[in-house]
């Protein structure tokens, strides 16, 4: 589901929530003081923040000021414009390392396992030889889930017994990464709150253990976002991105009850790129991020100038 239409269908609840409400507004003859309160409610309501929602306002009464620009074609042409500036294409991730190594950390319920098995099998399906590991050896059922996956996918994983060593579990799964000659080592880890002081440290000691093993590794570190969580998201994408260097985003159930305005807040705000976002449930259902085709999915079709 990477096309246009297959965006459109994955946004239509984000659509509808807040960010296509702004249309009857951009339309109005008049845009009085209340219009324009309401329309920074929308924009709030829609997890864009305060900060951005005041700067999309504050650009949009110029434009409206500067050019008497009431028509509504130019309005949303405005608004998706300034939208746009705040994302950018992340460039295609390349995995240079033999053996490379992908740490994917995230809270529990983020969408975190599942986001790991469409990874492998993206990849699978680029001819990549891929081995999966789970350190998270506090919860069974994160075994228990990615060891479907693995099956279904044909996929070796390395595990560890309930309540050992994530560290160790580390190890052994770099050892076997570079004994197999897998091209990508993908590793879970731990997801409880990301205010736990124990599980940073516990995350920073993985990552120490597989820069051992592997000089280098981890070769990349991504977070998993559950994108309906708004604000909630963005404190955990500032404290993973402190504590484990995570350089980049995969936000997962955008196709859910997602409001949309996160994505520009991650970028804008942390500086991270958005690299994947779950549109569905198959495993081919994670998309590379595309800024137009989310840009297309979240607001309506702009009008078009009447002549």
């Amino acid at each position: 589901m990477t096309n246009s239409t297959g965006w459109k269908q994955a946004l239509e609840h984000s659509r509808r929530a807040a960010f296509g409400r702004l249309s009857s507004l951009l339309g109005a003859t008049e845009l009085t003081p209340a219009a324009w309160e309401e329309m920074e409610s929308l924009l709030l309501q829609a997890d864009l923040g305060p900060r951005l929602a005041g700067m999309t306002i504050t650009l949009l009464q110029r434009k409206a000021g500067e050019q008497g620009m009431l028509r509504r074609s130019e309005m949303y042409q405005a608004l998706r414009e300034f939208l746009g500036s705040l994302l950018d294409s992340a460039e295609p991730v390349r995995f240079i390392a033999q053996p490379s190594v992908l740490l994917v950390v995230g809270v529990n319920g983020s969408g975190k396992t599942t986001s790991i098995a469409k990874l492998a099998y993206r990849y699978q399906q680029t001819g990549m030889k891929v081995l999966l590991a789970v350190a998270d050896t506090f919860r069974a059922a994160a075994t228990d889930q990615l060891e479907v996956w693995a099956q279904r996918l044909n996929l070796e994983l390395i595990s560890g017994a309930p309540g050992s060593d994530p560290g160790a579990v580390a190890h052994d799964a770099a050892q076997a990464a570079l004994k197999r000659k897998v091209d990508l080592l993908i590793v879970d880890t731990a997801g409880r709150q990301h205010t736990s002081y124990n599980l940073m440290e516990e995350l920073k000691k993985v990552r120490r253990v597989l820069g051992k093993v592997i000089p280098g590794a981890p070769h990349h570190t991504w977070l998993v976002l559950d994108a309906s969580t708004g604000q909630n998201a963005l404190a955990q994408a500032a404290a993973f991105r402190e504590a484990v260097a995570a350089d980049g985003v995969i936000l997962a159930k955008l196709d859910g009850s997602s409001k949309g305005g996160i994505v520009f807040r991650i970028r804008s705000e942390l500086g991270l790129p958005v690299l994947f976002v779950g549109l569905g449930e198959r495993p081919e259902d994670l998309a590379p991020f595309d800024p137009q085709a989310f840009l297309d999915g979240i607001l309506e079709t702009p009008p078009q100038p009447s002549p």
